[in-house]
């Protein structure tokens, strides 16, 4: 028997509210396949099973706050011992007969136990009856692919039996006001609803209701909960969260800093020169060149890339980058580039393209926060010549990029003008010292002068 629990997404995460099941009772999940979605002080995150079985209990109701590792589902093995279809008694609660909780409404997908959750969750997003679409997989199981080519059914016929696709915020926000998010039309990407659309919403709202603004005083309450108020706590609650973990940070580490300036011209002309022919999304920016230097780096020097716990330093077999991201209306979450040292310059760029994306639109999932060995600040593009940042528990090293600008630079005796940066690194004195650090930053700046083999 296998547990779900409730992960820790950041050294400064103790506790989160789980806001809906993907799964049901009877469902056959694997590693990797999203089972909840867990809000907390950040975002609305989605939580994939790590390991393969049959979903048996589920323990914990959507809207509870629980803390970190308490179990929130129990998995059979899924070699067919726990496998019992979901029409028969077994499959509807525990093995032990503890009691459930009573059914949800009906969904698409009901009866249907030859689909992944992946699949389910797609399908209910289309507004497709799973038990009408033939399958093509190993024992008639329906793929992705089954569903894609099947015509969804006309929005006017589904109703709400779809899922609608929102940004975390807009859902508080329609929660706060009384309104069925299903309902608001979405203007984002395939329709998903934003913060925006739930502001007209609600105007359009107010406006058709008769009387509106004689009956507002009346049916206030002492504590109003309006769309704005319930962005603002969020924004206050995420503020919170990075502030309680910086001052940990502050408390616990023995910080010392390291600056350096390198001459990017080379990386600029093999930039210039590589993404010449190509279209704007496959080309490089000179983020994903730093990244990749950063990553280098910390495979050749010691003290940088791992943890400190249990009063040692631990060095991590991979280099796995942690890029700080600004999210939309104030706060900053690290998305995780996993085995940074090993990818092709393409791919880096891709990976970090992908996790901005998902930073923005809310669409972040467990292991994509998880894991981090080394972070990453670039505050370039927002004109910072510099920055200094503070380290993420439990690791012990920070790598901090301004922006490229043209200053005087002298070479081989000469004073010209050259595209510069500066370089900054915060690190943990009980892993490192300043010549530790000062080989890293040195590692980087020669990387940045031979950039075609990186």
């Amino acid at each position: 028997m296998a547990t779900f629990t409730m992960p820790s997404l950041g050294a400064d995460m103790t506790a989160g509210t789980l806001l809906e099941w993907r799964v049901n009772p009877g469902d056959t999940v694997h590693r990797g396949d999203i089972m909840a979605v867990v809000d907390t002080d950040k975002s609305a995150i989605e939580v994939e099973s790590f390991s393969d079985g049959v979903v048996q209990d589920i323990v914990v109701q959507p809207g509870q706050k629980v803390p970190v590792g308490t179990v929130l589902a129990t998995l059979a093995a899924s070699d067919g011992a726990g496998a019992t279809d979901a029409t028969t008694p077994a499959a509807v609660g525990p093995v032990t007969g503890a009691p459930v909780a009573a059914p949800g409404p009906a969904s698409p997908t009901d009866g249907v136990r030859h689909a992944s959750p992946v699949v389910r969750h797609v399908a209910g997003e289309r507004g497709l009856d799973l038990a009408k679409i033939h399958g093509t997989g190993p024992g008639g199981a329906i793929t992705r692919s089954d569903i894609e080519h099947v015509t969804p059914t006309p929005p006017a016929v589904q109703g709400r039996r779809a899922r609608r696709r929102a940004s975390p915020l807009a859902r508080r926000m329609a929660a706060a006001a009384g309104l069925d998010i299903a309902a608001i039309p979405g203007t984002g990407r395939d329709g998903t609803v934003k913060a925006d659309d739930v502001r007209r919403a609600r105007v359009a709202a107010v406006t058709a209701t008769p009387h509106a603004a004689e009956q507002a005083p009346r049916a206030a309450s002492p504590q109003p909960t309006t769309s704005s108020t319930a962005a603002a706590d969020h924004r206050h609650s995420m503020r919170q969260a990075i502030a309680r973990l910086m001052t940990r940070s502050n408390a616990e580490i023995p910080h010392y800093f390291l600056t350096t300036t390198f001459d990017m011209t080379a990386a600029i002309d093999w930039l210039r020169e590589r993404n010449a022919d190509l279209p704007v999304p496959s080309r490089l920016l000179p983020a994903a060149l730093l990244l990749k230097a950063a990553a280098l780096a910390a495979t050749n020097v010691d003290g940088i890339n791992g943890e400190w716990r249990d009063e040692h330093y631990q060095r991590a077999s991979s280099v796995n980058l942690g890029v700080v991201t600004s999210v939309r209306g104030g706060g900053l979450m690290v998305p995780v580039i996993s085995d940074a040292e090993t990818l092709p310059l393409p791919e880096l760029m891709a990976g970090l393209r992908a996790a901005v994306e998902r930073v923005r639109f809310g669409h972040l999932r467990a292991s994509e926060l998880t894991g981090a060995t080394l972070t990453v600040t670039n505050l370039g593009d927002l004109g910072v010549e510099s920055v200094y940042g503070v380290i993420f528990p439990p690791q012990v090293a920070l790598v901090g990029f301004g922006a490229v600008m043209e200053r005087p630079w002298a070479v081989d005796g000469l004073l010209g003008v050259r595209p510069i940066i500066t370089a900054t690194l915060a690190a943990d004195h009980r892993a490192s010292d300043g010549a530790v650090g000062a080989r890293f930053l040195a590692r980087i700046g020669r990387l940045m002068q031979k950039p075609g083999e990186l």
